[in-house]
């Protein structure tokens, strides 16, 4: 009998969602190419927080997604060797406020009733501590180190083929595409697309003459502790109240085992 030759597919963008994508199609008998313009991960899914939570969703549309996505990664973890490969771990989660003394004052107190709920590494003026999620509930990823090995499993494993260069366009004839322009004028025939571009979405016309995506701004800053052993695997959520602002901030903390 005739067997039917896979699907070409091509994915545009190499961050997590566009890996990911990659990764399951190619697993499936796809025959699965990669357009990346710099690098895997280089962007917001090589900086992000790496965090996992299974039920910040309930009640939500999300719900569903969110807690299959949690179960999902424990699985992969247990394919791909997380813990050792991208620092898969379980950890627990804690919201705390911070109220930022005066530059006259020297004080880094914590009252002995918040002490006692906080990790020993957390020190200053915290207060307020609450358990927002447990190691059965919540975990974290190393995000940069989580995509590229993905795609290195999809590579060697499933034979997908990663192109670096920069889309230019999509050639649509009879209201399907037919094949994706690289700049250089390098074309790739496709029977599918699929675009995970993030914010860059914009840039292409036939997204942007459709529905508008934008870009959030976030800092992302990577702290070396002197001793590494001390910091336990606890994800804190902070309410920050600066001294010279009169709106908190937000940070968001997450020591890695990578130390």
């Amino acid at each position: 009998m005739a067997v039917d030759p896979p699907k070409k597919v091509v994915v545009c963008g190499g961050g997590v969602i566009g890996v990911c994508t990659a990764y399951f199609l190619a697993k499936k008998g796809a025959s699965v190419t990669l357009i990346e313009k710099s690098n895997i991960a280089c962007a917001a899914s090589g900086k992000a927080g790496g965090f996992l939570a299974l039920d910040w969703c309930d009640g939500g549309p999300m719900e569903h997604l969110a807690r299959t996505s949690f179960n999902l990664h424990r699985t992969l973890s247990e394919e791909l060797n997380g813990p050792q490969s991208y620092g898969y771990r379980s950890l627990a989660a804690l919201s705390l406020t911070v109220t930022e003394e005066s530059k006259r004052s020297t004080s880094t107190s914590t009252s002995s009733s918040s002490s006692s709920a906080l990790p020993s590494w957390v020190d200053g003026p915290a207060h307020g501590p609450k358990t927002i999620g447990t190691h059965e509930t919540t975990a974290q990823v190393h995000p940069q180190l989580f995509t590229r090995t993905l795609i290195e499993n999809a590579v060697e494993k499933y034979g997908v083929k990663i192109v670096i260069g920069k889309l230019e366009r999509l050639e649509v004839e009879g209201g399907r595409v037919e094949s994706v322009v690289l700049e250089g004028g390098n074309v790739v025939d496709v029977d599918a697309v699929v675009l995970a571009l993030g914010p860059w979405s914009s840039k292409l016309e036939l997204l942007s003459s459709r529905f508008r995506v934008s870009g959030l701004k976030a800092h992302s800053i990577v702290l070396e502790p002197k001793e590494p052993n001390a910091i336990t695997p606890h994800a804190l959520f902070l309410s920050y109240n600066a001294f010279d602002r009169r709106v908190p901030l937000d940070p968001e903390v997450y020591p890695r085992p990578t130390d």
